[in-house]
C-alpha cells in the first residue's frame, strides 16, 4: 500500500542557552515522594531473570539472531523504540527498531558494511497472544533508536545519527507501515536531519514533538502543512523563558542543505540529552538523560516545567531516565532506565507517587557475546488491551524482547490524570546510583569520552556481529 492511499484511508544561526537547576524552582512547593506500588513489591527473579510483582508472568518474545517462535524471521539486533498497533482480527502488531550501528558518534557506517542491520521489525500476534508472523517494515537505515506511533496507525522510526562533517547526512525520520513492507517506508526530511530520539503526535493541535539526543540538543515541534501528511511543514525549536513560557523559533533549513546543523539555526533552549517524548491530553513529557530529568510541556498554556529531577534526592528511585510512555486509560507515566537499576518505573499521575514495576537481573544484561556492555530497558509498549507490556533488554545478548502479562489496569484504582498544569506538582523517585563497572555503555551515557565509547562499541559489537554474519551470509 503506498503512502498516499494509506493517508486517504486513514483520514538563522546563533547561540543557545540551557536551563539551570534553579529553573522554575518556586513551582515545586509540594514535591511528590516515593510511593507504594499498587501492584505490590517486586518479587524474586523469575526464570528469565525478571523481578515482577505477584500475579505477573513473563515470556521471551525474541532474541537477536534466533528465529522468532513460529517464524523464520531472526530477532533484530539492539531492539529499541517500540509500539503496538491493533489489527482487524483482534490481535496486534509489535513494531520495534534496531539501533545498529550503536550511536556512538557514528556517521556513515558503510565501511563496516552492516547498514542492513538497522531498520524496524514487526511481529504479528493473534487475539490470544500467539505469534503468527514476523517481517521487516524498514531496512537499509541506521541506528534506529526510538520513534513514535501516529494516531493514523503508522510508526515513525528515528535515526540517532549526528554527522558533524555533513549535517545533511544526519539522522532521518522514517514513516513505516506495520501491515506493509520495507518498500513502503517513507523518508520525512522536513522533520529535520539531526540526532533523533523520540517523536510524539498531538492530534488535537495536529503537531509533532521531537527530542534530540545531544548535550546541546533542542526540543522541536513540527507543524505539517497538510496533517496527517508529514512530507511538508514547519520545524521549530523551543525557547524557554525564566517564567517557563515557551516561544517557538523556526528552523529554516531542516534538511541542513546549507551545512548548518538544526541545533545551530536558532537561539533556542538546549536540553541535556533529549530521550523519551510522549503526548497525553495536552501534555508532552520529555526526558533528558544528561541531568536525569522529566519535563512537562503544556501545549495548551505553552509552558515548560520540570516534573522530576533525580538530583533532588540522595537515593532516587529513578535514574538513567530514558524512554517514556503513557499507560493507556490511566495517564500514568512509565520511564525506562538506561543504566540505573535496569528498572521500569511508574509515575502515578493522580499523586505523582514513584515506584518500580519491574527489574531486569542476571549476567545476560551485562554481556554481549562475551564483551562487557551494560544493557538498558528500552521499547516500552502496551498491547491495545493494556494487559501485556513489552520491553527490551537492548544490548543483552545482542537484544532480548520480553512480554509481561498481568493486571496492569485492574490493579489500579486511581483518579484520572490532572487536567491542568496548575494542579501539577513536581515529582520525585528514589533509584539507586549506577553501580561502578568497567562495562562500556553503548549509548554514550556516563563519563566516558565519545572516543572511548566508540572504541568499546566497535570491540563489543562490530567484531562479534561480523563473526556471526560471516557464518550466515554468502561470500
Amino acid at each position: 500500500m503506498n503512502r498516499r492511499k494509506f493517508l486517504l484511508l486513514s483520514l538563522a544561526s546563533g547561540g543557545a542557552f540551557s536551563i539551570g537547576r534553579g529553573f522554575l524552582a518556586p513551582a515545586f512547593a509540594a514535591p511528590a515522594q516515593p510511593g507504594e506500588s499498587p501492584y505490590g513489591p517486586l518479587g524474586e527473579p523469575d526464570a528469565l531473570g525478571l523481578r515482577l510483582p505477584e500475579g505477573f508472568t513473563s515470556r521471551l518474545i525474541k532474541q537477536w539472531n534466533i528465529p522468532i517462535e513460529g517464524t523464520t524471521e531472526l530477532g533484530n539486533v539492539f531492539p529499541d523504540g517500540s509500539a503496538t498497533f491493533p489489527t482487524d482480527d483482534g490481535g496486534w502488531i509489535l513494531a520495534s527498531n534496531a539501533e545498529f550501528p550503536p550511536p556512538a558518534d557514528i556517521t556513515d557506517p558503510t565501511p563496516i558494511g552492516l547498514d542492513e542491520l538497522g531498520g524496524v521489525q514487526a511481529i504479528r500476534f493473534s487475539a490470544d497472544g500467539t505469534i503468527t508472523d514476523a517481517y521487516p517494515i524498514l531496512t537499509g537505515s541506521r541506528s534506529n533508536c526510538a520513534g513514535g506511533a501516529t494516531p493514523w496507525g503508522t510508526w515513525l522510526s528515528c535515526e540517532e545519527v549526528d554527522d558533524s562533517d555533513d549535517a545533511s547526512n544526519s539522522g532521518k525520520v522514517w514513516e513505516c507501515f506495520p501491515e506493509g513492507s520495507a518498500a513502503d517506508a517513507v523518508d520525512l526530511p522536513k522533520l529535520g536531519r539531526l540526532k533523533h530520539e523520540n517523536t510524539a503526535v498531538d492530534p488535537t493541535r495536529e503537531q509533532l514533538y521531537l527530542s534530540e539526543d545531544l548535550p546541546d540538543g533542542f526540543f522541536y515541534r513540527f507543524t505539517p502543512t497538510g496533517y496527517p501528511d508529514l512530507t511538508d511543514g514547519v520545524l521549530e525549536a523551543a525557547l524557554v523563558a525564566d517564567d517557563g513560557s515557551v516561544t517557538w523559533l523556526e528552523i529554516t533549513d531542516p534538511e541542513c542543505g546549507g551545512g548548518t546543523p538544526c541545533r545551530q539555526q536558532a537561539d533556542a533552549t538546549t536540553f541535556d540529552g533529549g530521550e523519551g517524548c510522549a503526548y497525553d491530553a495536552g501534555k508532552v513529557f520529555l526526558t533528558t538523560k544528561g541531568d536525569d530529568r522529566v519535563w512537562l510541556y503544556d501545549a495548551v498554556e505553552s509552558t515548560m516545567t520540570i516534573l522530576y529531577d533525580a538530583g533532588d534526592f540522595t537515593e532516587p528511585i529513578l535514574t538513567g531516565v530514558d524512554h517514556i510512555i503513557v499507560q493507556p486509560e490511566t495517564g500514568n507515566l512509565i520511564v525506562a532506565e538506561d543504566g540505573g537499576d535496569l528498572e521500569a518505573v511508574m509515575i502515578r499521575r493522580s499523586d505523582f507517587a514513584v515506584f518500580p514495576i519491574l527489574q531486569m537481573t542476571g549476567q545476560q544484561h551485562f554481556e554481549l557475546v562475551g564483551s562487557p556492555v551494560v544493557s538498558e530497558v528500552s521499547g516500552l509498549a502496551f498491547n491495545p488491551a493494556g494487559d501485556r507490556l513489552y520491553f527490551n533488554s537492548q544490548r543483552g545478548l545482542g537484544g532480548l524482547t520480553y512480554e509481561v502479562t498481568g493486571p496492569w489496569l485492574d490493579a489500579l484504582q486511581e483518579s484520572p490524570a490532572p487536567t491542568s498544569s496548575t494542579t501539577t506538582t513536581s515529582l520525585v523517585p528514589t533509584p539507586v546510583a549506577p553501580v561502578a563497572t568497567e562495562a562500556l555503555p553503548a549509548t554514550g551515557g556516563g563519563g566516558l569520552t565519545p572516543l572511548a565509547i566508540g572504541a568499546g562499541v566497535a570491540a563489543a559489537t562490530v567484531i562479534a556481529l561480523r563473526e556471526r554474519l560471516d557464518q550466515q551470509l554468502p561470500d
